[in-house]
């Protein structure tokens, strides 16, 4: 296999991303579905894939050819690998990182690498994030008579502080979730006076992206931070934000994105004052 085709998913996502913009319509079309479904194209026949993507079975050649592989099972060996990592249990990934302690490199060493790992994310946000995007966002949410907060599973956290913080700037806000199951009913209390911010990343939390649809159809701009131009999350947001954190042994920083939610949240609240001061002025 030639040195230039991507032998993990991590650098095929990021050469589909990088391409995206050249990619023909089709081909792209499968990307996009790759991205999101990268647990079906690791297992799915060919022909279940392109049904489920919208396209003839010989576009998955064709993509596969176009990122350097010689046909699609050698580009879904990529898919299968990541699923095998993925599915790594936590006490697994601890071994590993207990291993490393064990060798002489200390816990110190098991520190040291989230640092960078946290450091890498954070110098990849500073580098390219969008200001224009920022001020967007910041308007766009500093607007809002409500606030909500929609985010599951490893994003959660990242929703938590934000309502925290919101609540802290007496900002109104809502954050997303009920023990009772009344998340619909949340929801469904949400204006196009509104906004929202919503979190998530690959493999996307179903019902983020099911509770995100439903939102913009209710007519609610949104706010997303996720990964990919291809994340479900993009096609509903009025700005988003593409964040890749980096990770140290399987577990994967957080720290670009908070440190984006900290900006947001701060931003907004910063915002507000200085229209409240104009308004009395």
């Amino acid at each position: 296999m030639d040195e230039r085709v991507p032998r993990d998913f991590e650098t095929l996502r990021a050469t589909i991303l990088d391409r995206r913009e050249t990619l023909p319509k089709r081909i792209a079309q499968i990307a996009a579905y790759a991205l999101d479904n990268p647990d079906d194209i690791a297992f799915g026949t060919a022909a279940s894939i392109a049904a489920s993507a919208g396209v003839q079975p010989s576009t998955l050649i064709r993509f596969a050819q176009q990122l350097g592989f010689d046909g699609f099972t050698s580009l879904q060996q990529v898919f299968r690998e990541r699923l095998r990592e993925r599915n790594s249990s936590y006490d697994e990934r601890l071994q590993a990182l207990r291993a490393k302690a064990d060798a002489g490199a200390g816990h110190r060493a098991i520190f040291d690498g989230f640092v960078a790992a946290a450091s890498t994310s954070l110098n990849d946000i500073s580098r390219t994030l969008d200001e224009a995007h920022l001020e967007d966002a910041i308007s766009l949410l500093a607007k809002a008579e409500t606030i909500y907060v929609l985010a599951k599973r490893r994003s959660y956290p990242v929703a938590s502080y934000i309502a925290y913080a919101l609540g802290k700037l007496k900002i109104r806000n809502q954050l997303i979730e009920s023990a009772a199951g009344l998340n619909a009913e949340m929801v469904a209390f949400a204006t196009p006076a509104d906004a929202v911010i919503a979190i998530s990343f690959s493999p996307y939390a179903p019902a983020t992206i099911e509770e995100a649809r439903t939102i913009a159809e209710q007519g609610v701009p949104i706010v997303a931070i996720t990964d990919s131009s291809f994340s479900p999350l993009a096609q509903f947001a009025k700005v988003w934000f593409e964040v890749a954190e980096a990770d140290f042994a399987g577990f994967r920083s957080l720290s670009a994105t908070m440190a984006l939610a900290m900006a947001l949240t701060v931003g907004v609240g910063e915002k507000r004052r200085s229209t409240s001061r104009k308004r009395k002025a």
